[in-house]
């Protein structure tokens, strides 16, 4: 039960970035928040398997900083893939 809190922490850092980065309309607006919480539910998983418990500050700071570092680098990654993307369609459809 306790990976909810790292799901739903993880969610809200990926929602805060969808909101926070560029090109919002290039992407769905639930491709952050799912990313952040898929990141955090590994890495909370992982470390409660390797020991560390609720009342460890570590779970609870690399539980923030995994999905933020996740959504920052793949969001906007996709993002300009995604312009790309509709560019060359665009030429290609001659519109």
């Amino acid at each position: 039960m306790q990976i909810l809190l790292g799901l739903l922490l993880g969610a809200v850092v990926g929602l805060a970035a969808h909101f926070a980065l560029p090109h919002r309309s290039t992407r769905g607006v639930a491709l952050a928040p799912l990313a952040g919480a898929a990141a955090s539910a590994i890495v909370w998983s992982v470390l409660t398997w390797a020991g560390l418990g609720i009342d460890s500050p570590v779970l609870w700071i690399v539980a923030i900083l995994a999905p933020a570092a996740t959504v920052l680098v793949l969001i906007p990654l996709l993002s300009r893939r995604r312009i790309a993307s509709d560019a060359s369609e665009r030429a290609r459809l001659g519109v």
